[in-house]
C-alpha cells in the first residue's frame, strides 16, 4: 500500500473514531490497587502445568478471561487457559481456571518443542477468534521469524497475519534475541491491530542499559493484514545495576493495549525491567502515536517518537510483591465508573516466583 493511502486511512479512522487527545499538561488519572490473587506455583489443570502466562485479555461478552502460556512446548504443547475471576470493589475473587486448548499449527497438530514462543495473545472485538504472538528465535544458525497467529477457540490454525521486513530475522537485521515481537493489541474498534517489538531491532541501537532505554518499534496494521505505519517508542533505561555482576540487567515492552477502544492513537505500554539483585521494575505508561514519524520504510535516524506519560508504577500502588508482570487487560468496569486494568505475571515455571493477578482501579 502507497504510504500516502497508509497515511490517509489512519487518519480517517483517528478523525471518526477517536475521542479528543490529551493535552500535553493533563494530569494522568488517578490509579489505586483493588487486590491481587496468586494462583498456585505448579497448579495442575487438565494434564498441563498452568504457568508461564505472558499475555491475558478478557471478553465482556463472556465474562471470561484468556490467559496463554510462554511453554514453548517443552513441558506440554503451546496453549491457552481460560479463566473466570470476580473483579469488583471487593478486589480481586479466586482465579478459577475453566479451560485449556493448545495452539495448533497450519497441519492441525500441536507445535513441536521449541519451535514456538508465546506471548501476547488477544480476543478479536469482531469474530470472537484469538490473534497472538509469537517471538520466534535467533540462536547461532538457526533464524525463526516472528509471526502474528489467528486461532480459532478450539485452538485450530486460522491464518497469519504479515509483519514488517524490518522485523525478521536476518543475520545482521532483525529483532534481538528474545526481543522480538512481545505485544499487541486491537485498535479503532478492532478495525486496526498494532504490535510492538520488545527491544531495539539491531540496526535501531543498543538494547537498555542503566545508561539508555533504546528504541523499540509498534506497528500498525489493518486487521486483515496491509501494513500501515511503524513508530519508534522511547524505551526507560534498565531501572537498577545488576549485582554482583554488573550488565546484566534487561528493560522491554511486555504488553500494550488500546487506551480507549475508538482511540488508535493513545495505547498503555507495559514496560518491563529485571535486574538479578535488584529484582523487577513494572511501569504503565500512556503513549501517544499521533505526533510521531513513521519509520515503517525507514531507519529510527531523527525520527519524532511516540510522546508517553507515566500512568503508574506497581511499586507505588502497595502490592505485597511486585514480579514479573507481562500482560494487561481492561476488565469489567466498576460501579463507580472506574475502568478496572487486570495484569498477570509470569512465573517462568520458577517456584522462587509467582503467578500473581493484579487488579487496579483507574478515575
Amino acid at each position: 500500500m502507497p504510504r500516502r493511502s497508509r497515511h490517509v486511512l489512519i487518519a480517517s479512522c483517528a478523525l471518526t473514531l477517536a475521542s479528543a487527545p490529551l493535552a500535553a499538561a493533563d494530569p494522568a488519572p488517578s490509579v489505586r490497587l483493588l487486590g491481587e490473587q496468586v494462583i498456585a506455583s505448579g497448579l495442575d489443570f487438565d494434564g498441563t502445568t498452568v504457568g508461564g502466562l505472558s499475555g491475558i485479555d478478557y471478553s465482556a461478552r463472556t465474562g471470561e478471561f484468556v490467559l496463554i502460556s510462554d511453554d514453548r512446548s517443552s513441558k506440554n504443547p503451546a496453549r491457552y487457559y481460560t479463566a473466570r475471576a470476580e473483579v469488583g470493589e471487593r478486589g480481586v475473587g479466586p482465579v478459577k481456571i475453566t479451560g485449556t486448548r493448545p495452539l495448533l499449527a497450519a497441519t492441525g497438530a500441536p507445535y513441536p518443542p521449541m519451535s514456538v514462543d508465546p506471548e501476547e495473545i488477544r480476543f478479536d472485538p469482531w469474530t470472537g477468534d484469538y490473534y497472538w504472538m509469537q517471538e520466534g528465535e535467533r540462536d547461532g544458525a538457526v533464524l525463526a521469524d516472528p509471526s502474528v497467529r489467528i486461532a480459532h477457540p478450539d485452538g485450530s490454525y486460522a491464518g497469519d497475519l504479515p509483519i514488517p521486513a524490518n522485523e525478521r530475522m536476518r543475520p545482521d537485521s532483525g529483532p534481538r534475541r528474545n526481543q522480538a515481537l512481545e505485544a499487541a493489541t486491537f485498535l479503532a474498534a478492532g478495525t486496526l491491530f498494532a504490535t510492538a517489538t520488545e527491544g531495539p531491532l539491531l540496526p535501531d541501537g543498543p538494547a537498555a542499559t542503566t545508561a539508555g532505554g533504546g528504541l523499540a518499534r509498534i506497528t500498525v496494521q489493518a486487521r486483515s493484514g496491509p501494513l500501515l505505519a511503524q513508530y519508534a517508542y522511547p524505551m526507560e533505561p534498565v531501572f537498577a545495576e545488576s549485582r554482583p555482576e554488573p550488565g546484566r540487567g534487561e528493560a522491554g515492552i511486555a504488553s500494550i493495549l488500546a487506551a480507549d477502544p475508538l482511540d488508535p492513537t493513545k495505547i498503555l505500554v507495559l514496560e518491563r525491567s529485571y535486574s538479578p539483585g535488584a529484582g523487577n521494575k513494572i511501569r504503565v505508561y500512556e503513549a501517544d502515536l499521533s505526533t510521531a514519524t513513521d519509520i515503517l520504510d525507514a531507519p529510527v535516524g531523527s525520527a519524532r517518537p511516540v510522546a508517553k506519560r507515566l500512568l503508574v508504577d506497581l511499586d507505588d500502588v502497595g502490592l505485597s510483591a511486585v514480579d514479573n508482570v507481562e500482560g494487561m487487560t481492561w476488565g469489567p468496569r466498576l460501579p463507580s465508573g472506574e475502568r478496572t486494568l487486570v495484569l498477570v505475571s509470569d512465573d517462568n515455571f520458577d517456584s522462587r516466583q509467582i503467578t500473581q493477578v493484579i487488579a487496579l482501579a483507574l478515575a
